[in-house]
């Protein structure tokens, strides 16, 4: 009988911690962070183990080659067991969404079920593959967004979906390894993503400083300290972004190894939290952005234990 552990494994857990910051993301942008922003996470964390746990169940046969010690092909979690609980996560995930978000959550979180389960039994391996999974990331920000105007999230959803097309590019070369024009592209791809996360528009303010406001007028060098942290704290939070996975695959160039490209695809699954909290603050969340952007350096150490990959 599969363990907590096995099940972790197969779902890879620590991954999730990449998935909240899609929606609060979303959510900042479009300018509806609430109490609903925390349940359609949770929606989002249960949608992307489904994925996981249906990857590894499409892959099975070729895992009993390739991967023999993932928890399938080594028989530690049955097929049936992993088809079920995709299934399960699947449905959670939409009941959450449903709950949390109403009709206009369940307009995005369908098409995103339906996208992850597409990738994993029919996309993967094709030339659409990287696409369709950019595609469930963004709509992953978007769902976020689902209580307000998409088209104010579209922007994030849209950088968040680039970096997703380079993680999953890269992905498609964990066991052969790559060509150096492969990391050579995707470097060029996460620099475009960055520029993107720098320059994304900011929102305009939800209300304009009142004349009498004494507190407002009487502050003056305050405001001014204020609005060039929050200029500063999206640019700091995307350099971090760009320089632990810029690195990564800078790496690969230098040595394109299946090993140097496994790595670099660690990177680019625990370093998005960063990328998501530069976002986050540019909507003008930087406290929130911080918090998001906490998760990067969780991820790495407990992807140690569980590889994200």
């Amino acid at each position: 009988m599969a363990t907590l552990a096995d099940l972790a494994e197969l779902v890879r857990a620590p991954a999730a911690l990449s998935v909240p910051g899609d929606v609060v993301a979303g959510a900042a942008a479009a300018g509806v962070l609430d109490r609903r922003t925390p349940a359609l996470a949770g929606a989002s964390v249960l949608l992307y183990w489904a994925g996981m746990a249906a990857n590894d169940w499409a892959d099975r046969r070729l895992d009993a080659v390739e991967r023999p010690e993932r928890p399938i092909p080594s028989g530690r979690v049955h097929p049936g067991a992993a088809v079920g609980l995709a299934a399960g996560l699947t449905a959670a995930g939409l009941g959450l969404a449903a709950a949390a978000g109403g009709r206009r959550a369940t307009a995005v979180a369908v098409p995103l079920a339906v996208a992850v389960w597409g990738y994993d039994l029919r996309a993967k391996n094709t030339a659409a593959g990287p696409a369709v999974m950019a595609a469930c990331r963004g709509l992953d920000v978007l769902l976020g967004a689902a209580g307000g105007r998409l088209s104010r999230a579209l922007p994030a959803a849209l950088t968040v979906a680039a970096h997703t097309w380079t993680v999953t590019a890269l992905s498609r070369r964990e066991v052969t390894g790559a060509d150096v024009t492969l990391p050579l592209g995707t470097l060029a791809g996460t620099a475009l993503v960055a520029t993107s996360a720098v320059t994304a528009p900011r929102p305009r303010p939800t209300r304009p400083p009142a004349d009498g406001d004494v507190t407002v007028r009487s502050a003056p060098a305050l405001r001014s300290r204020r609005a060039a942290l929050a200029a500063a704290l999206p640019a700091a939070l995307t350099a971090w972004y760009a320089a632990g996975y810029g690195r990564a695959q800078a790496r690969v160039v230098a040595d394109p190894s299946a090993g140097r490209v496994r790595a670099a695809v660690g990177a680019g699954i625990t370093g998005l939290p960063a990328l998501q909290g530069a976002l986050t603050a540019r909507s003008g969340a930087g406290l929130l952005g911080l918090a998001v952007a906490a998760a990067a350096p969780l991820g790495r150490r407990l992807a140690r234990r569980v590889s994200p990959t």
